[in-house]
């Protein structure tokens, strides 16, 4: 028996001791194909459960319950032309409903499964090892607890207190890196000096270049975006603009799915305006939680890009107090007339959300969009995980008032302008593809020969997001050798 057979048979058999079903791509695509048996088993247990059947639930269509949910539409929010100031429609696709509040557990899911079932992870003896900037390491330590993996998250210090105490509950080894969230080498580097000291007892999950991550967003999220554009009402509507701040460019990966069905899409990336790594080749530190910079992920096709455009963070904090403060509240419902179950549901965007709707409405105004246009974007999670951000800015700039909530609905909403921004042409993006080479080649150990790949040769991300049918199969194949999904079928 080979090696690799061997890790095979002990990840098969602790499967099987605690009885893991792995859903497919198709299934976290189209969850009317769990099985009848799982998701009645499903009425039973939480969403954020630490339970193996919620694999199950790692999809855009959860029923938007705390408990016993079953499955529904894509679950998403549409923002009206009275908030955001530009005629285009903004959708963002809500990641709350996910287990953990936040869709990482799909981008954690494919570079640990992928391992798990082609025998190069063995979670009777290895650790399942998490670089982060915040939502991916909770994803990963849940998605490791649920496959019956231990894990270990490095993030950066200065992430939200909620972040550290969620992943201390799961328990997860944690390493706290110095910095903020556009320290990423600090986090590469303790992730060198772990593996320097434990050797293979470890497996690095790295989500900035782990291909998984935005095969994920490819085969779940692309098609969760086209599915509910199809579902609006009005006879021209176009699928006019994609923005996504770069982040580990995960989320990204639903960029190439969409370019296949909508050719003429204008995609749209962002980042910190503090820290303008694809703007000005820069660096610095920004409070945008949830996207790290200084650098370009691997898994970035930044090919496939149209525009890059930069979010300032000092707004995008003051319009996390105006979607979540009363006096916030008081002022979008009472004076702007804004529907008051729209305000209520502000919530469910984060920081990187609102960074997110920014950038949209940046996009839409760029292009002088109009009514018949729609923007995609997503909610990466809501403001759960940073209540005490709220109570920070309430210690350094006071008590947020109706003249705070009136200044910032005009200034950070209203006064969105297309300032610092690039239409990329060939020589720009390949400038900014050309940066990856600093951090993949001279630090982290790529080839330059896969570099070129990325940019010059046409199959190189079309053959690897080909792989999501043979992901299918080999989890279908796993499963039958485990045993498990006989009782459910």
């Amino acid at each position: 028996m080979t090696n690799k057979e061997k890790v095979l048979e002990n990840t098969i058999q602790r499967c099987r001791e605690k009885h893991i079903i792995l859903p497919t791509y198709k299934q976290m695509r189209n969850p009317e194909l769990i099985p009848e048996k799982i998701t009645h088993k499903l009425k039973d247990i939480g969403l954020w459960d630490l339970n193996s059947l919620n694999l199950y639930r790692i999809n855009w269509k959860n029923e938007p319950v705390k408990f016993g949910g079953g499955f529904n539409g894509v679950n998403y929010i549409e923002l009206p032309s009275e908030l955001t100031g530009v005629k285009a429609r903004i959708i963002l696709l809500i990641g709350k409903y996910f287990p953990t509040g936040a869709h990482k557990v799909g981008a954690t899911f494919g570079p640990l499964v992928e391992k798990l079932v082609t025998g190069r992870f063995d979670p009777t003896r290895q650790k399942a090892l998490w670089p982060s900037t915040g939502n991916y390491c909770r994803g990963g330590a849940y998605d490791s607890y649920l496959l019956g993996c231990e894990s270990i998250a490095v993030l950066p210090q200065g992430m939200s207190k909620e972040r550290f105490e969620w992943l201390h509950k799961v328990g997860a080894e944690v390493f706290a890196t110095p910095g903020t969230e556009s320290n990423v080498k600090e986090i590469y580097d303790k992730v060198k000096e772990l593996i320097a000291e434990r050797g293979d007892s470890i497996v690095n999950l790295n989500q900035f270049e782990e291909i998984g991550n935005p095969l994920w967003h490819y085969a779940v999220t692309g098609p969760a975006m086209e599915e509910v554009f199809r579902s609006l009402d009005g006879d021209i509507n176009r699928f006019s603009g994609l923005f996504l701040t770069q982040g580990s460019a995960g989320t990204l990966g639903s960029a190439d799915y969409l370019r296949e069905v909508y050719p003429h899409i204008k995609v749209c990336a962002g980042e910190a305006l503090q820290c303008p790594t694809l703007l000005e080749n820069g660096y610095g530190e920004h409070r945008i939680e949830g996207i790290g910079d200084k650098h370009v992920p691997w898994i970035h096709n930044i090919k496939n890009m149209d525009m890059v455009a930069g979010i300032d963070d000092n707004p995008n904090m003051r319009l996390m107090r105006l979607f979540n403060e009363k006096a916030g509240h008081d002022y979008l419902k009472n004076e702007l007339k804004i529907d008051p179950a729209l305000v209520n549901k502000l919530s469910l965007l984060g920081i990187s959300s609102i960074a997110n709707l920014m950038g949209s409405i940046k996009l839409a105004k760029y292009y002088e969009m109009d009514e018949n246009d729609i923007v995609f974007s997503v909610a990466t999670d809501s403001m759960e995980m940073y209540q005490s951000r709220l109570v920070e800015e309430n210690q350094i700039h006071g008590e947020f008032t109706n003249r705070d909530a009136a200044v910032s609905f005009d200034s950070d909403l209203l006064g969105l302008n297309i300032d610092h921004m690039i239409e990329m042409n060939y020589y720009e993006k390949k400038r900014m593809h050309n940066l990856k080479y600093f951090t993949w080649i001279e630090q982290q150990g790529k080839t330059v020969e896969e570099l070129n790949a990325q940019w010059y040769d046409e199959n190189y991300w079309k053959s690897r997001y080909a792989k999501v049918a043979e992901w299918d199969k080999e989890i279908m194949e796993f499963n039958e050798r485990t045993g498990v999904i006989k009782e459910y079928l």
